[in-house]
């Protein structure tokens, strides 16, 4: 696998040219669009004139952001959707919430760091998961990757009886939380489907990036919370 900020990358992708967006990076870019303020913060994508770039696309009654268009060779065109948006929205608020509920368990507001665990997990960007809210507020240089934890436990036990033992030890002190009865778990869904969140302050996020307070839902508003059209 190669990087397409990477020496070699063009060559590699030579005879295939790119063809989509993968996980880590719809996450990603997802999280630029909502720094650069062409996502709002309930999710929405703005229009060309809204956002001031014709990269900005209708799509039926929502619209699309262009990412790479390589149609003119006969190529793919890349966009994000509004469809794109919520599956991303619906996945990071389960995730927050889970989170936030464990953290209603121990009965606090705030975490010291965030450990991501599984292979995906090691080639998310700290930053725009925070932006996106799919993590709980905290200082970024705290947030860490473990790997692919559970094959790396899976190792650990077969060949070291005695963290074989400790394991099981620790297996008796774990504290399960059903998130599908607990009864915060829709109002902490519900409020995390805004990006980064309706209503958690999220400071150390803050004080590294400025989120644009930006609205493109013209329903009941005259000038349809546009932005001013960029120059260039």
């Amino acid at each position: 696998d190669i990087w397409s900020n990477e020496e070699g990358f063009d060559a590699a992708i030579a005879t295939t040219g790119v063809t989509g967006i993968c996980g880590s990076g719809i996450i990603e870019a997802v999280a630029e669009m909502r720094i650069a303020g062409l996502v709002d913060p309930s999710g929405l994508i703005g229009s060309a004139e809204q956002t001031g770039t014709p990269r900005a696309i209708s799509e039926g009654r929502t619209h699309a952001y262009t990412i790479y268009d390589g149609t003119a060779d006969g190529g793919p065109l890349i966009t994000v959707t509004q469809g794109d948006i919520r599956a991303i929205q619906l996945a990071k608020s389960a995730l927050y919430a889970g989170a936030r509920l464990l953290m209603d368990e121990l009965e606090t507001d705030t975490v010291d760091r965030i450990v991501l665990a599984g292979a995906f997990g090691a080639h998310i960007s700290p930053k725009h998961a925070m932006v996106l809210g799919m993590i709980p507020d905290c200082t970024l240089e705290t947030v860490t990757s473990a790997g692919n934890a559970a094959g790396t436990g899976a190792r650990i036990a077969l060949c070291d009886i005695t963290a074989r033992a400790r394991i099981e030890e620790e297996v008796h002190r774990i504290q399960k939380v059903e998130t599908a009865i607990e009864p915060k778990f829709q109002e902490h869904f519900v409020a995390a489907n805004a990006i980064p969140h309706a209503t958690a302050p999220f400071p150390h996020l803050t004080s590294v990036v400025k989120l644009p307070q930006v609205s493109f839902n013209t329903k009941g508003q005259e000038d349809g919370g546009r932005r001013r059209r960029r120059r260039g």
